[in-house]
This record gives structure tokens, sequence and C-alpha cells, in this order.
């Protein structure tokens, strides 16, 4: 029964043609590593380069899912270190002659922990704001945390979190010093470079800055490493994933359709890149008068769980607006420090909670709670 279905697997598959080589994804080697068990679930890893449309990955999911007897499938995208072979595979063999080499799957870099993204299909939606107070969060439960503040377009971390000198570079093992606030080790470069600098990085410029965060800074032992990436879909992302092993992201919205749209492109990058989507946090998700008890929904509301259910993944929390969470941010106290009694930093703790026990759960090796 097997090897049945895995035959109608490599038939589906063979059944999508990649313009860009005038060939199908089987017989140009795009297909690797095929598995499928006695549950019906499907594995299989997809070769797409920087040139091939990402619809591939999309067409090949669904081919997959429509067969018969197939319950699931997992996809693990990476991209070739060349141009994918083209050599014939009759389905249910692999490609004759071998398949192509395949660049490295990113490896976790020793001392960072779990890697988390914080991301948002657009800006102004408070993506920093929760980057900021969910790593002081994991600070303050006893996790050692690290923030890369990989918005090279708006980097304001050094402002949320209140510093601004220049990091140093030690003499003897030449790596950069990240500065420390609220329990937090933090490198951005808003440290090293002019405030009112215009930021024009091209592509290969943004892997450098990437790169050397991650492997020139003195992180020291980490139990979690907080990424704020920049809004949208773009180099920094796919910068990131290509460097080390993500163990998740979160994207952050606000409850209107608009921002909904925006983060549900920015949860489907995650996954073409094999990035799982940790869970969604709606920021901004109405005020409630302390002195009426009045709610007002500003934004709409629940854009957050219905985003959460069409992807399949938990609405982390839902964070109030509140008067004077701006300021404080402005001031370098996260809500967390300011106000840690209030109903946003509640909502924010909540949500370092659940993060934990995802990271647990993925078999990452994590500490217990000190303290």
């Amino acid at each position: 029964m097997t090897g049945a279905v895995e035959g109608r697997v490599f038939e589906a598959l063979a059944r999508i043609r990649n313009e860009r080589i005038g060939n199908d994804v089987v017989s140009a080697g795009m297909v690797r590593d095929l598995a499928v068990d006695d549950a019906g679930r499907v594995s299989f890893t997809f070769l797409l380069g920087n040139d091939d449309p990402g619809t591939l990955v999309r067409a090949a999911r669904r081919a997959v899912e429509a067969l018969e007897g197939v319950r699931e499938v997992k996809i693990n995208v990476a991209n070739p270190s060349g141009p994918p072979r083209a050599t014939h595979a009759p389905p249910g063999a692999p490609p004759a002659g071998g398949p192509p080499a395949a660049a490295p799957i990113p490896e976790a870099i020793p001392g960072l922990g779990h890697v988390v993204a914080i991301s948002s299909g657009k800006g102004g939606v408070g993506k920093s704001t929760v980057a900021a107070n969910l790593a002081v969060a994991l600070a303050q439960a006893g996790h050692r945390v690290g923030v890369m503040d990989a918005d090279v377009y708006g980097p304001n971390m050094p402002r949320m979190f209140g510093v601004f000198d220049r990091p140093m570079v030690d003499s003897v093992t030449k790596k950069i010093q990240p500065l420390v606030a609220h329990g937090v080790r933090l490198m951005s470069l808003g440290l090293l470079v002019e405030r009112d600098a215009p930021a024009i990085w091209r592509g290969p410029i943004i892997m450098k800055i990437i790169q050397q965060f991650l492997r020139d800074v003195e992180w020291g032992e980490l139990d979690y490493f907080i990424v704020d990436l920049p809004p949208g879909t773009g180099d920094a992302q796919l910068s990131l994933v290509q460097a080390t092993s993500v163990g998740g992201a979160i994207i952050v919205t606000t409850p209107q359709e608009m921002a909904v749209g925006d983060a549900l492109r920015g949860a489907k990058m995650f996954e073409k890149v094999g990035v799982p989507v940790l869970g969604i946090v709606e920021n901004m998700s109405g005020f409630t008068d302390p002195e009426t008890g009045r709610h007002w929904q500003f934004f709409s509301s629940g854009g957050g769980a219905r985003l959460a259910d069409e992807l399949g993944v938990p609405l982390l929390g839902a964070i109030p607006l509140q008067p004077g969470l701006a300021e404080s941010a402005d001031a370098g106290r996260p809500v967390l420090v300011a106000e840690p009694a209030s109903p946003a930093a509640a909502v924010l703790r909540a949500i370092a909670e659940r993060v934990h026990e995802t990271a647990a759960r993925q078999r990452v090796t994590l500490p217990i709670l000190r303290g």
C-alpha cells in the first residue's frame, strides 16, 4: 500500500512543470527524500532555487494532498547549491544519476538557544513592541535572552530598551559585546549608525549584517534568541532562515482585515521556507476605560483569531490598547517594566509563557524556570 501511494505521489509531482527550466519538478531533480508511512503521512524535500517561483511548492502540496490515501503532507524546502540537474526519474524511483547537491540545511548556532522570529505583514502594528516585551517577560521568568534587531530599515530596539552606547569590541575575542538592559542582551544596527542615516540596504548587505550579528557578537549562552524582523517578506527574512535554524515565527497583526491579509502573506512565507508559525499575536485589540468599564474596538475585532484559525495555529494573545504604553516605550521602559500589573503586561506575560511551552514541546534543550 505504501509503495502504491508513493508511486501516485511521484506521478502527481511529475505533472508540475517548472517553466523556468522547461521541465517537470521530478525529472528536474527538485524532489528528494520522498517518504510515505502506513498512516498516509507524506514527506519530501523540495529543492527551490532563488530564481524558481515559490508557487511550485504550493502546487506540489496541493497535488499531493488531493491524492487518495494521503493524510498529511510535510515539505522541507531547501535551496540547492547550484541549478538542478535535469535527469529523468520514473515514478517511484529517485532521479537517475543521483540527486543534485543541496545547500546545507541551516544549523543551530551554538549558544543561541531557541531562535524566535517576530514578524508582521506591515509596519505600524506594534511588532517591535511585542518583540521587546516578549524578551523582557522571558528574562523576568529567569531565562537568558538576547534580542537581535534585524529591522535594518527601522532599528528601534535601542530606544525601546533605553540604550544608545556604541557597542565595544573585545580585544581578545574580537567579538562585538552586546548591550544589556532589563536583563536582555541587545544588538541593533541602530547602535552602529547615526539615527538620521538613511537605510538604503540591498540584499547582499542585509545578509552580511545578519550574519555578522549572529556570529560576530558575543551573545554568550542564551535560552532564547528573539529576532525583530522588518515588516513584510524580504531579504532580512530569507537571510535569517538561510543563516541559522529558526525554531519558529510569531506573526503580529492588528484586528482589521487589511493588516490580517498582509500578516497572512508573511505567515505563508515562513511556511514556504520550513519555519513553523508558533502563533498569532493580535495587538491594539481594544480599549477598556478603567473608570467606566466601557469597551471600544478602535481597529475592528477578531482579526487575529480569524488569522490563527486559517493558519491552524494558536492565537497566543490579544494585547489591549493602554494609555501611556507608547510613551513608556519611547522612554526605554517596556510596559512589563513600566507597568507590570497592567492588562497589557499580563497578556504579554501570558504570551511569553505560551512561547516557552511551545518551545519545550519542540524538543529544544531548554532550562527549567529558575526562580
